[in-house]
């Protein structure tokens, strides 16, 4: 049986403003309908598989289950990285958890943020892959060059292991120069890697000890103490921190005497940029990827999102342009890679923009910060059905809950009251409180924040049934 392991992280600066740290690429709807995380999961479909196994940070846990639980998408679980330490002790948790529940299924190992625009080709070469996986091979995917990119690394194929499926692995190189890049085009011994594995649990584990004991060892003891939490899978912290950080390239891939590769051509991208992006997307007449409410005039070879408002433009040419709530980016297509650079600044800064959108996915529900000053601030609070928020209290802000529609029942002190649309009740600083949806519509209120500090960190918690205390 194929597992499926997502990893789902990421730091979301790439495609900034849409992108940010605390909601990267992999949540954003870019193509489709979907998020790139949900329609990772879909492509699936046309092969047999059991339900994905998740990878991600903890501070991304409530979006992926969100995103799983809107499209009705079970999982294996949500395993919870304390710190980031690269793909190899990742897909190593992973892999000790599946053989913790499975005899040693076969891990089908993707990224969450990745295009695939012809995904019969994509499950195709998955499935060419099983026979080499099942003899003990490391198999990566190598994704078929249309053009010299410089932007990713390059995997030279070896001797043909059968019927020009796959190859042994002769090389992995680094991300080359374009004359370079040139040549490995034209020779047509050369893949882009993708970053994408199939291989059995066991197999990776043994290569893994193998080659890097002290990762396996580290990731072992972290395993030991694994506890269950809502939806998700912690592991031990300190011995986690304590495991070595490295990719699965450099920890095992390139060591190996087992790696496999198998050409996929499959209309590949990883997106990496606002450009990409516009490669990858359906264009109209003039050149144009418009998404939102879009008015362009004399505008070719231009990506526009529109999140809020109407974007107009005019006389444009290879430009990208994307509006959010609180930021707009303009930029050429040829410096768009310059956005990490408008991300560290911001953070250098100390400004929020680079971290989080104005509206922030909570596992309640959501927020749209509407307005601040000094002293006070203004919230529009949406809690889904059924959901409530901690039993907290603050130390220096009062607030004002106004209904606006739904029904609310509120803890103020020792009352439980209900309150319905138009209603409203206020707490005072210090009182202990709660807020709860009974219905089965979506509660929104007006919160009116008021007080000497507004921060976000001035929430002390008795109860929560997120675990957050």
């Amino acid at each position: 049986m194929i597992l499926p392991v997502i990893m789902a992280g990421g730091s979301g600066s790439r495609l900034w403003p849409l992108s940010r740290q605390q909601f990267p690429k992999q949540f954003l709807t870019l193509l489709g309908s979907d998020s790139m995380l949900q329609t990772t999961v879909q492509r699936l479909n046309a092969i047999e598989h059991a339900p994905a196994l998740v990878i991600c940070n903890e501070e991304h846990r409530f979006s992926v289950a969100e995103q799983f639980r809107a499209n009705s998408i079970q999982t294996s679980g949500i395993i919870l990285e304390p710190v980031g330490r690269n793909t190899a002790p990742a897909i190593a948790l992973a892999a000790m958890k599946a053989l913790n529940s499975d005899n040693d299924p076969l891990l089908l190992v993707l990224a969450a943020d990745h295009v695939i625009k012809d995904e019969a080709a994509f499950c195709s070469s998955v499935k060419q892959a099983v026979s080499f996986a099942q003899a003990d091979k490391l198999v990566t995917f190598g994704i078929v060059p249309t053009a010299p990119e410089t932007g990713y690394g390059y995997i030279k194929r070896g001797n043909m292991q059968s019927d020009n499926i796959g190859f042994n692995v002769a090389q992995f190189v680094e991300k080359p120069n374009l004359e370079t890049a040139q040549d490995y085009l034209s020779s047509g011994e050369y893949y882009w890697n993708s970053g994408m594995f199939l291989f059995k649990a066991s197999t990776y584990l043994t290569e893994l000890k193998t080659h890097r004991p002290d990762m396996f060892n580290a990731c072992a003891q972290a395993m030991k103490a694994t506890r269950a939490d809502l939806d998700f899978i912690r592991v031990d912290k300190v011995a986690f921190e304590a495991c070595p950080n490295d990719s699965i390239d450099y920890a095992v891939m390139e060591r190996t005497e087992n790696a496999v590769v198998v050409p996929m051509d499959c209309g590949w991208s990883d997106v990496g940029s606002w450009s990409s992006l516009w490669d990858v997307s359906d264009k109209d007449e003039f050149g144009n990827v418009c998404r939102g409410d879009v008015i362009n005039i004399d505008t070719h070879n231009t990506y526009v999102n529109a999140s809020e408002k109407l974007v107009t433009t005019i006389g444009l040419d290879d430009v990208v342009v994307v509006e959010t709530k609180d930021a707009i980016l303009v930029a050429k297509q040829s410096e768009v890679q310059q956005v990490k650079k408008i991300v560290e600044k911001l953070k250098a800064e100390q400004r929020s923009e680079w971290q989080h959108h104005r509206e922030v996915y909570r596992p309640w529900g959501k927020f749209d910060s509407i307005d601040n000053g000094e002293r006070f601030q203004v919230k529009r609070i949406t809690v889904n059905p059924g959901e409530k928020l901690s039993i907290q209290m603050h130390h220096h802000r009062a607030e004002h809950w106004i209904v606006v529609t739904g029904t609310a029942k509120v803890t103020n002190g020792d009352k439980e009251i209900l309150l319905t649309e138009n209603q409203s009740t206020y707490i005072p600083v210090g009182v202990i409180h709660a807020l709860e949806n009974p219905g089965r519509v979506p509660l929104e209120l007006i919160e009116v924040q008021s007080g000497s500090y507004l921060g976000e960190d001035d929430i002390v918690r008795f109860e929560d049934r997120y675990g957050r205390i």
